[in-house]
């Protein structure tokens, strides 16, 4: 078989297990197993597949139409345009979370701050936010060992020498650390939310999407503790859903924080939440 054969045969497939991208889906995979691009595939469908390579790709082609998230697949997924390896210990990085990295780039100055990310999973916000800002010192945590060295991973693959990532729950063992900025995409999923069982969540880990109170839970705490971890002056910035934005003004109002604004996504909607802390007051000297 070759390759343009195996392309027809893998779309029809994929399309009637209800892929919304089938041709897309067939490609990439494709293209992986057989280390070209996809633009290759293309120019030269005539190519014979070896007896490994359709073996692979029919592994991967039935884990695909079970549903598999193509970035679990490949071990793959592209966020601010950096290659990111990822895992099914880790969410896959969203387009929206990119507005949360645009907002935290516009907050702050290019020159040196200290930022942390909470609950860093692939290390997608911290990375992103490192190669912007190489003058800037980053912190990811996250409470599952192996997110820590996938991020871990992907900062050496690119070559990112300004972050680091550490095993942490919230800001448990951070003691008097203080940060001009915290940043985090936290769980923010209701328990009983209909699209758990929908889509590319399914293979996802639960304890990276789902919150207790209405998905409040992991809000709350982080609106609460961050005060404690932040510079006079400092800033939180907070990914949530997309009906949770007022809720979310109000555990930043509750905290203490000022200057609060939602920013919306790419789709229009109420995306990331920031508040900044209130400038504490110097004693003055008579």
């Amino acid at each position: 078989m070759n390759w343009q054969q195996w392309l027809a045969q893998a779309v029809f497939r994929l399309r009637v297990s209800h892929s919304p991208s089938a041709k897309r889906d067939a490609e990439i995979l494709l293209a992986q197993v057989t280390g070209v691009t996809r633009t290759h595939l293309l120019a030269f469908g005539e190519t014979s597949l070896t007896t490994a390579q359709h073996t692979t790709l029919e592994a991967l082609l039935v884990r695909r139409e079970q549903g598999e998230p193509i970035a679990y697949l490949i071990g793959e997924r592209e966020f601010w345009s950096l290659p990111l390896r990822v895992s099914s210990d880790t969410l896959i990085p969203r387009p929206e979370t990119e507005c949360l990295v645009q907002c935290a780039l516009n907050l702050l100055s290019p020159d040196r701050a200290e930022v942390l990310d909470l609950g860093t999973g692939s290390g997608a916000i911290a990375l992103a936010l490192a190669s912007e800002r190489p003058a800037w010192r980053i912190t990811g945590i996250d409470r599952l060992h192996g997110a820590v060295e996938l991020a871990r991973d992907n900062a050496v693959r690119l070559g990112l020498k300004n972050v680091q990532f550490h095993e942490d729950n919230w800001f448990k063992s951070l003691q008097a650390k203080r940060y001009n900025l915290i940043v985090s995409n936290p769980p923010y999923i209701e328990v009983e939310d209909p699209h758990l069982m929908q889509g590319d969540v399914r293979f996802e880990p639960r304890s990276a999407l789902v919150s207790m109170q209405n998905g409040l839970q992991d809000l709350a705490a982080i609106c609460r503790g961050a005060e404690a971890h932040l510079e006079s002056g400092g800033w939180l910035i907070l990914e949530h859903g997309w009906r949770q934005g007022a809720a979310v003004r109000g555990l930043l109002a509750s905290a203490g924080f000022d200057r609060i604004v939602t920013l919306r996504d790419y789709g229009n909607n109420e995306r990331v939440s920031q508040g900044r802390v209130h400038q504490r007051k110097r004693n003055r000297r008579y």
